[in-house]
C-alpha cells in the first residue's frame, strides 16, 4: 500500500493521519507531498492501521502516540492523566508573570497529574521549590517519569506526594508563595462528558460528582489560605461557565485581587486571588463585590 492509498482510506482527518505517519512508520509531511507513491512496508502498516483504529475509536491522539507537549515541554502521558490542554498553560504564565524574579519561590501545584505544570514551572525556574500533588498513585507514576526525563540532575527535585488536596502535605511544608490547581470540575451532567470516556473519571468530576461541577474548586479555596505565605497567590483553573462562581467563592475566603484571566479563545479559564498580610477576613470585598475579568 502506498502512502496516498494508506491516507485516502484511513477514514482520519489529515493532520491526525499525518501525525500518525511521522511518529509511527517515520515519514514526514515533506515526504508525504514529494513522494505519494512510497510504499509502506507491512509492519508500518500493522501499526498505522492499530493506531488509526484507536483513534476512529475516540481515543485522544495524545494516548495513542504516548505524547504531548505542554509549555514547549513533551510529556508521557496515557489514560491515567488527563491530557495536557494548552488552556492549562495560562496557569504557568500565571506564576512565571510573578515570580521569574524570585530567587526561590516555593510553588504548589494540586491535582498534578502528569506534571505538566509542576515541570514545567520547575524547567523555568530553576531555583523554585516546587511540590505537586495527586490521588492517584498511577497518575504519579506517570509524573515521576517525566521528571526522570525532564528535569536536570543538577535541580532539586520535584516533591510529589499522593493524597486529598492539601491533607497530602507533611507538617514540614512550607507556606507557599503561589498554589495552582486544575482538579475536577466539570458538571456530573454534562453533556461532554461521553466524549471524555477515555481520559480518566476522577480527574474529570472528582470523587463526589456534583450538579455545579465546584465540589473541590470549594474545598481547595477554602483550605488554601492555611497553606499561603503572606501575599501569596491562589489560581484556579475551571470551565467556562464558573468564573463568576468561582470569584464569589475567593471573595467569600477573604482573599485580594481577585480577577478572572482569560485563554487564548477568550474564555474566561483561571480564577486568582491573593492572601493580603496573612489576615483572613469574611468582610473583604473587591471591585463590584466579585472581582473583575481580565
Amino acid at each position: 500500500m502506498t502512502l496516498r492509498d494508506w491516507l485516502a482510506g484511513c477514514a482520519l482527518a489529515r493532520v491526525d493521519a499525518l501525525a500518525l505517519l511521522r511518529e509511527l512508520a517515520g515519514v514526514d509531511h515533506a515526504t508525504v507531498l514529494a513522494h505519494p507513491q512510497r510504499v509502506l512496508d507491512a509492519a508500518a502498516r500493522a501499526r498505522l492501521d492499530a493506531a488509526a483504529a484507536r483513534l476512529r475509536g475516540g481515543e485522544p491522539l495524545a494516548y495513542v502516540l504516548g505524547w504531548r507537549e505542554f509549555h514547549g515541554l513533551r510529556f508521557q502521558v496515557d489514560p491515567a492523566v488527563l491530557v495536557p490542554r494548552p488552556e492549562t498553560e495560562l496557569l504557568v504564565d500565571f506564576v512565571l508573570q510573578r515570580f521569574a524574579g524570585n530567587d526561590a519561590p516555593a510553588l504548589l501545584d494540586l491535582g498534578t497529574g502528569s506534571g505538566a505544570v509542576a515541570l514545567s514551572l520547575a524547567c523555568a525556574l530553576p531555583r523554585a521549590q516546587v511540590w505537586a500533588v495527586d490521588a492517584s498513585e498511577a497518575a504519579l507514576r506517570v509524573a515521576r517519569a517525566n521528571a526522570r526525563a525532564l528535569l536536570p540532575p543538577a535541580r532539586a527535585p520535584l516533591r510529589l506526594l499522593r493524597g486529598d488536596w492539601f491533607a497530602a502535605l507533611p507538617d514540614d511544608a512550607p507556606r507557599f508563595d503561589c498554589i495552582v490547581a486544575n482538579p475536577p470540575y466539570v458538571a456530573a451532567g454534562d453533556p461532554h462528558l461521553p466524549a471524555l470516556r477515555h481520559e480518566p473519571r476522577l480527574a474529570l468530576v472528582g470523587a463526589e460528582p456534583s450538579a455545579d461541577g465546584l465540589t473541590d474548586l470549594r474545598r481547595i479555596v477554602r483550605d488554601a489560605p492555611a497553606h499561603l505565605r503572606r501575599g501569596g497567590w491562589l489560581a484556579l483553573e475551571h470551565g467556562h461557565d464558573q468564573a463568576r462562581a468561582v470569584r464569589t467563592l475567593l471573595a467569600a475566603r477573604g482573599l485580594r485581587d481577585v480577577h478572572t484571566l482569560k485563554d487564548l479563545a477568550g474564555i474566561a479559564r483561571v480564577g486568582a486571588a491573593r492572601l493580603d498580610d496573612g489576615a483572613i477576613s469574611l468582610n473583604n470585598t473587591v471591585r463590584n463585590g466579585l472581582g473583575r475579568t481580565s
